[in-house]
């Protein structure tokens, strides 16, 4: 590691000893990598791409010592939330067309036996006796 990394790494540590103690000075104190970043000095990328073991500690000692959830988390179970809930809107909807096409397909066979017409008497030859009308 060069120089500029290791302080980097060292900017970031204090950085999130300050906001977890509410001492922000760079940053709005809010416990996120924007604010993290903003209050190290450092490009938010930085966070996100050379130290991620930081940013990944950050938000385990946000969970840890403050017993809360990090925004980026509590968007993501909003998502997933709503993506479950899209979910079962939709197999119900699937469920609902399966049975409309079920209903169709019986009534569109009914209403063919209905309209077809009935097949002409056939004629029988003369040494044929049939033994039920082919009415029935």
């Amino acid at each position: 590691m060069n120089q500029q990394h290791q302080d980097e790494r060292t900017r970031i540590r204090e950085a999130t000893d300050r906001l977890l103690t509410g001492k922000a000075t760079a940053s709005n104190g809010s416990l996120t990598v924007v604010a993290l970043a903003a209050e190290a000095g450092v490009h938010r990328m930085a966070l996100l791409k050379r130290h991620v073991d930081l940013k990944n500690e950050f938000y385990e000692r946000v969970r840890n010592e403050t017993q809360q959830t990090p925004e980026a988390e509590k968007r993501l179970k909003a998502t997933v939330t709503k993506l479950k809930q899209t979910i079962a809107n939709q197999r119900a909807e699937i469920e609902d067309l399966r049975r409309q096409v079920t209903n169709l397909t019986l009534a569109s066979a009914v209403l063919t036996c209905q309209i077809e017409p009935k097949p002409e008497a056939q004629t029988l030859p003369d040494n044929v006796v049939p033994i039920r009308s082919p009415e029935s």
